[in-house]
């Protein structure tokens, strides 16, 4: 099995259980909206509280020149822990939600 294929699995195994927590304070739901052809894998939130609608990205991760780009992470402890953790180099790993200045501090991948 090649790289790509070992990302995308290992993403949708990281991602999938995030979308069976649920939200106690109001009827939320995470929806995967994962798109192998494009190397786009996202966590959406969508329901209501109360009278305020909810609709957001709670994670989103690209697949970009080999690396895996963290384009947003809002998860309690943070996935990036998770993909290491699974098996995916640091070095493979690019913080994109931080500006280039700051990743080189990281300990991950700068781009």
């Amino acid at each position: 099995m090649d790289t790509l294929d070992d990302y995308q699995r290992i993403i949708e195994q990281v991602l999938l259980p995030y979308t069976e927590i649920p939200y106690s304070y109001a009827a939320i739901e995470c929806k995967p909206v994962f798109d192998s052809e494009n190397n786009s894998y996202l966590l959406l939130t969508l329901g209501w509280d109360g009278v305020k609608r909810i609709h957001g990205c709670l994670v989103h991760l690209d697949i970009i020149d080999d690396k895996i780009w963290v384009q947003r992470d809002d998860t309690e402890d943070g996935v990036t822990y998770e993909l290491v953790a699974a098996g995916i180099p640091k070095d493979k790993i690019v913080l994109g939600f931080h500006p280039l200045n700051v990743r080189q501090h990281t300990g991950y991948a700068i781009a």
